[in-house]
């Protein structure tokens, strides 16, 4: 009787011993599903999730149009990133830190990765009718070296006579405008886009009137716009057509 009683306790004890181990080393989770839209062009790029390559229709590497969903899970203090590369020569070109508290703000993750310029962002080349032309923007870089602290400007677009075509309330760093469409009226004018503080008209950068030189093509125009310093001046250029990519 004895001998029975101490195997008891003794078979107890560990079942504790193991409950306990359990609590211990159980890991809090999530799951994290995320719906990748990106595009790449012309760099034939790979992505990764923690260092493994991610799979995409049975390629390691794409380029154009790149869709996929991946499905992990998230344990409670770890990082899980995402991180994409440049497939020819291994360079990092952004990354992405996925934990347990912002997991499901990745719900997507869209991109361009163009020449000169990575966007977190997705678009859709708007239809144009024959014989317009139709204009939208987005300022990814907006206060990188102006210094402003805005989310968004205003944009008014005109001729080189000061004809407005069109205006946009709010052009800002994470998603293109809505399309604003006119008639085409020259192969060789070009228009200008005048930056200024939302809803006012008084310059963006507190200093002179911002214009930004632009060729129109007919159609679709898909514009990022970019601060950059030349000789010491600040300037905005309009030089990169995301349409021309699509």
């Amino acid at each position: 009787m004895k001998n029975i009683l101490a195997l008891a306790v003794f078979t107890l004890f560990f079942s504790c011993t193991d409950n306990n181990s359990l609590e211990v080393y159980d890991k809090i989770q999530r799951a994290a599903q995320i719906n990748i839209k990106g595009y790449s062009k012309p760099d034939v790029i790979q992505m990764r999730l923690n260092g493994v390559p991610i799979s995409v229709n049975g390629n390691t590497s794409y380029t154009e149009k790149i869709e996929t969903q991946l499905n992990f899970v998230v344990d409670k203090g770890e990082t899980d990133e995402i991180g994409i590369y440049n497939n020819q020569t291994g360079a990092q070109i952004a990354k992405y830190n996925i934990n347990f508290d912002n997991a499901l703000d990745f719900k997507d993750l869209y991109f361009f990765n163009l020449p000169g310029i990575y966007l977190q962002t997705y678009a859709v080349k708007p239809q144009v009718n024959l014989g317009r032309v139709g204009f939208e923007f987005i300022f990814p870089n907006l206060g990188e070296f102006s210094g402003a602290s805005l989310e968004g400007v205003k944009g008014v677009l005109k001729r080189e006579n000061g004809t407005v075509l069109a205006e946009f309330d709010h052009i800002g760093k994470k998603d293109f405008t809505a399309v604003k469409i006119y008639t085409f009226f020259s192969a060789t004018a070009p228009v200008y886009l005048e930056l200024y503080k939302v809803g006012t008209n008084i310059p963006y950068t507190g200093l002179g009137i911002i214009k930004v030189t632009l060729k129109q093509d007919i159609g679709a125009n898909m514009i990022v716009l970019q601060e950059k310093m030349e000789n010491g001046i600040l300037v905005v250029k309009g030089d990169i057509d995301v349409a021309d990519y699509l």
